[in-house]
Order: C-alpha cells, then sequence, then structure tokens
C-alpha cells in the first residue's frame, strides 16, 4: 500500500490519519492472532496425519509471521529509514540477538546483531525501557558496542519492545519488555526526530505482541507435540473419547490393538473401540460413575492377547469435563505367570508328596517287618536313598530360584576342567537312574579333542545331568539320548539329543521362561516343577557366558544346545555373579 508523506508545506494531519488506521489494522490483526492461539492452546485436538499436522501447526505460525514482515515494511516506509532490525532478549546468554524479519538487512546478516544486554544503545534501551535517537552513531559514545558500523549506519531511533497486559477496563496491569527496535539510516540526507520517536513506540507494541506470540504459540507447538509423542511411544493403549463419543486421541498401541487408523479421528469410538464390555465401560464413566478395571480378549497380529481396560473422566481446570480416557495394559504375561504358578503349586506339591510317600511306606515296611532278607533291605533302602536325593534335587532346584530371583549369587568355583572324563560319569550315573529304562540308549559322541575348559565344574555338571533328565523324561517310549561334544572356534559346544515327544514351535523360546511347561495330552502324565531349564539358561549364560537353544520337532524328538568360551573370562563371570 503506497503512502504520501507530508510534504514542507503541508501540516501532514492527512497523513497522520492513514497512520491511525494502519496501527488500527496492525492491532487488530495482532488481536485476531492472539485469539487464534488462545483458541489453539486451550482446545483438546485430535491427532492428525502426518502432513496435516504440518499444516496445522504452520498455518498460523506463517499467518503472524507474514503479519510481522508486512508491519516492518511499514514501519521502513512510514519513517523513511533504510533499515529495521529486531533485536530478541534471550534469558539463556543474557544477550539481545538479532531476530527476522528485518528490512533492509539480509536475514543471514542478523547474526552480526549480538550485544550483551548491558551494553551499547541496545543494551541501555532494553534496560531502561526509554527510547534513544542518536544523529551520528560514528560519534556517539552510546553506539560503540553495538555493531552498527558493520551496516554502515548513520543514525537511527532504539525503542524498546514491550508487552502490555490489560484488565478488563484497559488499564494496564503488567508490562514486560523483551527486546528493542531499531531504525536505520532516515532516507533523504533526513534526521529522525520526535516525531518519529512517537512512531516507532507505538509501532513497536504490536511488533512486541506478534514476537511473544509467536513465541508462545512454538512454545504450545513444542509442548503438545513432546506430549503427543510420549502417547505414541506408550506401551499402553490410550483412547481419548469426547463427551459426545467421538474419537480425539488414539496412540498406535490402540490403533494396533483395535485395528484402526488415523481416520478414526473425529468420529464415533464405537465404530472402532470394540470389545466386550468395553462400551459399556467407557459410558458408565461419561455418566460419572467409577466402574471396575475390565479385562478383554483380543488378537493382536494373530497373537491371543489379555487386555485391561480402565478409564476416567478426563477434566479441565474448570472442572469442565472434557471427556473420558482409556488405557489398554497388556497383561497376558501376568495371567501366564499366574496361570504357570498355579500349575507350578500343583506339581510342586505333587513333586514332594511322591519321594516322601515313597519314603514313608518303605519305612514303615522295614519298621512294621523285620523279617526281610538283607538283599531286600538293601533294595528298600536304596529306593529310599534315590527318593531322598530326588527331595534333594527339588528343594535345591526351588532355593536356587529364590537366589537368582534376589539377585543373590550362586558363588562359582571355577577350574580347569576335564569335559570328556566328566561327561562320561555323568552318562554312567544317568544309566544308573530310575528315568533310564531298558528301552532307552545313552551314548557319547565327541567330535576331536576337546581341551581342558575353565568353569565350574559341580554347575557344568548340573547342566549336562539336567539336560539329559528331560531327554529322558521326555522320550517315555525309549530311544537314543545322545550327548554330543566339539570345538567350534574358541567355543566349546555341547548337545543333548533325544528321540522323543518334541516341542512345538511356538514353545521353543519359552521354555526357559520359569515355571514354562508344554501342556497337551503326551506330557500330562510327565510331572516337573518347570524350574531346570530356567536354573540351566541362569548357569550356562550368567556363570559361564555362554548361550543355549532348543531345535525340535514335534513326534520326532528335541536337542539342546549350549556354547561355552574355552578360555572363560573369569573375573568378569565372577563380577557379573556378585
Amino acid at each position: 500500500m503506497a503512502i504520501s508523506l507530508p510534504t514542507p508545506d503541508d501540516d501532514g494531519s492527512d497523513d497522520l490519519n492513514a497512520l491511525r488506521a494502519q496501527l488500527k489494522e496492525a492491532q487488530e490483526r495482532a488481536q485476531t492472532l492472539e485469539q487464534q492461539l488462545s483458541s489453539r492452546a486451550g482446545e483438546p485436538r485430535p491427532t492428525p496425519s502426518a502432513s496435516d499436522e504440518s499444516s496445522l501447526d504452520m498455518a498460523p505460525i506463517n499467518e503472524a509471521d507474514v503479519t510481522l514482515r508486512r508491519l516492518v515494511q511499514r514501519i521502513a516506509m512510514i519513517l523513511q529509514a533504510e533499515k529495521i532490525v529486531i533485536m530478541f532478549f534471550d534469558p539463556e546468554s543474557s544477550e539481545l540477538i538479532g531476530i527476522p524479519p528485518a528490512y533492509g538487512v539480509p536475514e543471514d546478516r542478523l547474526a552480526i546483531f549480538r550485544v550483551r544486554a548491558r551494553d551499547g544503545i541496545s543494551g541501555q534501551v532494553y534496560r531502561e525501557g526509554e527510547p534513544a535517537i542518536y544523529h551520528d552513531a560514528t560519534a556517539d559514545p552510546r553506539t560503540q558496542k553495538d555493531p552498527f558500523a558493520l551496516l554502515h549506519v548513520l543514525n537511527g531511533i532504539t525503542v524498546p519492545l514491550v508487552i502490555e497486559k490489560r484488565d478488563e477496563e484497559n488499564r494496564v496491569i503488567e508490562r514486560n519488555t523483551i527486546g528493542v527496535l531499531h531504525a536505520f539510516n532516515k532516507r533523504f540526507g533526513d534526521d529522525f526526530n520526535d516525531e518519529d520517536v512517537r512512531l516507532l513506540e507505538r509501532m513497536a507494541r504490536n511488533v512486541g505482541s506478534i514476537i511473544a506470540n509467536l513465541q508462545l504459540y512454538r512454545k504450545i507447538v513444542e509442548e503438545r507435540e513432546e506430549l503427543l509423542q510420549t502417547f505414541e511411544s506408550l506401551s499402553a493403549g490410550l483412547v481419548l473419547v469426547s463427551p459426545e463419543g467421538k474419537l480425539i486421541q488414539i496412540n498406535a498401541t490402540a490403533r494396533t490393538l483395535f485395528s484402526v487408523s488415523t481416520e478414526a479421528h473425529g468420529k464415533p469410538y464405537s465404530e472402532y473401540i470394540r470389545a466386550a464390555g468395553l462400551e459399556e465401560l467407557i459410558e458408565s464413566t461419561l455418566r460419572g460413575e467409577e466402574p471396575p478395571r475390565l479385562e478383554i480378549d483380543v488378537v493382536v497380529q494373530n497373537v491371543d492377547r489379555i487386555y485391561q481396560a480402565q478409564s476416567a473422566q478426563v477434566r479441565g481446570e474448570d472442572g469442565k469435563t472434557l471427556g473420558v480416557v482409556a488405557i489398554f495394559t497388556d497383561i497376558t504375561e501376568i495371567k501366564n505367570m499366574e496361570r504357570m504358578k498355579g500349575s507350578f503349586v500343583a506339581m510342586a506339591s505333587h513333586e514332594l508328596r511322591t519321594p516322601l510317600t515313597a519314603i514313608k511306606g518303605f519305612v514303615s515296611t522295614l519298621l512294621m517287618d523285620d523279617t526281610f532278607e538283607p538283599e531286600e533291605r538293601r533294595e528298600f533302602y536304596m529306593i529310599i536313598d534315590q527318593e531322598c536325593d530326588r527331595l534333594t534335587r527339588l528343594i535345591n532346584d526351588l532355593l536356587n530360584t529364590a537366589r537368582i530371583e534376589q539377585g543373590e549369587s550362586l558363588k562359582p568355583d571355577y577350574k580347569m576342567i576335564q569335559v570328556r572324563p566328566l561327561l562320561e560319569k555323568i552318562l554312567k550315573i544317568q544309566e544308573a537312574s530310575p528315568a533310564c529304562t531298558a528301552r532307552h540308549k545313552l551314548r557319547l559322541e565327541v567330535k576331536g579333542e576337546i581341551p581342558p575348559v575353565a568353569a565350574d565344574e559341580d554347575k557344568f555338571d548340573q547342566i549336562v545331568t539336567n539336560l539329559m533328565g528331560n531327554a529322558l523324561k521326555y522320550s517315555p517310549n525309549g530311544g537314543e539320548v545322545t550327548v554330543l561334544a566339539e570345538v567350534e572356534g574358541d567355543t566349546l559346544k555341547i548337545g543333548v539329543r533325544d528321540q522323543g515327544l518334541g516341542i512345538p514351535k511356538e514353545h521353543l523360546t519359552k521354555v526357559f521362561d520359569k515355571f514354562h511347561r508344554v501342556n497337551n495330552e503326551d506330557n500330562r502324565k510327565i510331572y516337573g516343577t518347570g524350574l531346570g531349564l530356567y536354573l540351566v539358561k541362569h548357569l550356562v549364560e550368567q556363570v559361564h557366558l555362554g548361550k543355549i537353544w532348543a531345535e525340535s520337532e514335534v513326534g520326532r524328538g528335541s536337542t539342546f544346545w549350549f556354547t561355552m568360551p574355552i578360555k572363560l573370562d573369569v573375573q568378569k563371570a565372577k563380577e557379573l555373579n556378585n
């Protein structure tokens, strides 16, 4: 918009009226921006798509930026200034820093406008809150610490950028200075005057207001973005429903849980968030009731999961209901653990009762009848001894599990062990165990020479014994149980292979979990605590810094492999187990 400036023969009244109209327009624009920012900060909004989010965030920022640029240009035209520069106070560095937009100064050169808030005429105006006019910037001592010489500043005006807060009666209740506004080099060789100072002061209030609102809006956008990213990264599902029953917010976990996309925002939640009892949960919460937590069964990526749903009303600072938030927590593993613990109690009771029953029975028999032959008595004593060993192993498993859970060390004793003789001894012991029947055949296959290995002999024995015991137990129809040993690079590899029942594929990664057992028709009569492989995993990975895994095919048997370093870093292993 062209502006006619007053000539020496003109009183300038028409131009002043035009200036007032321009100022009024700028103030209205600033007020409109403030209202937009306030409404956006106070209203909950759904999560838009990436493209929508960008446009929503940038629209008010771009609008304010355009308004500010136009205002800076008008200031330059009205004051007939060659250059206009805005400097904003940075509390972190305590400096006044040049910020865009500028007039007559390339934005890449604004970096030179940086001065301590206590220095130069910029610092003086900022601190004192009073405007300053200077007619010879090269000689004025107040401007010597300002970077004016780099822009060939001859004269200028510097006014404070002020934000004023007013009450309902338009009285100023708070006044803050956020920076300074410079106008440099009056055109046509003229000099700035007091009227220019008053005009620039009035315009600076609008500039300050727009800058403050931009800063506020950017802060709001950043905080909202952080909040949305937090919502998106939550492992629990989160759904926010408006009082009208519309979806306001739904995070990534909940979108996966209910197989919905971001297009569901703003639509009735009941069309997308579906599960037995869930609608009643949300509706009762909207009515102000406190419903109990709800467990829902869902299929996520073809896997059955159990989620616990709980809800609560969301209220604003004024107490007004903004909607209902529902949180969905995956409790599948907790439920599985509860079931496994229940099964463990039943199995442990059976495992404890079985040897005790045998011991009690044979002791009672011996006490009631002393006519048994020495060989018969010896057989009874051997059974009692075996059942005592079985009971001891069970109790040790329980104690060791408790130690691991409490972070206590199993106190390994490392030394160099001969692997092959130890494996041969373990096989002989297993051949004499009750689990090894005439239908079983135990074999040892060792490839090449096995050098001495640094290990805890007792715990190495426990690992192989446990794996062989499992192989015998889960081969009720007999077959070969083979122990394999070989050296691969700098590691020792041991395997225990059977021709038993096998393990379903979905259980292969879970067999080392505490209390985990494969429950099917074939396994139902095979008792165990579900602790053996859990302890074995700990002894391999924590005590011997190795790895363990299982390979299996249902009906054709299983092979349990573990590896451990031949040259164990004993110091590292001890630190890990202390």
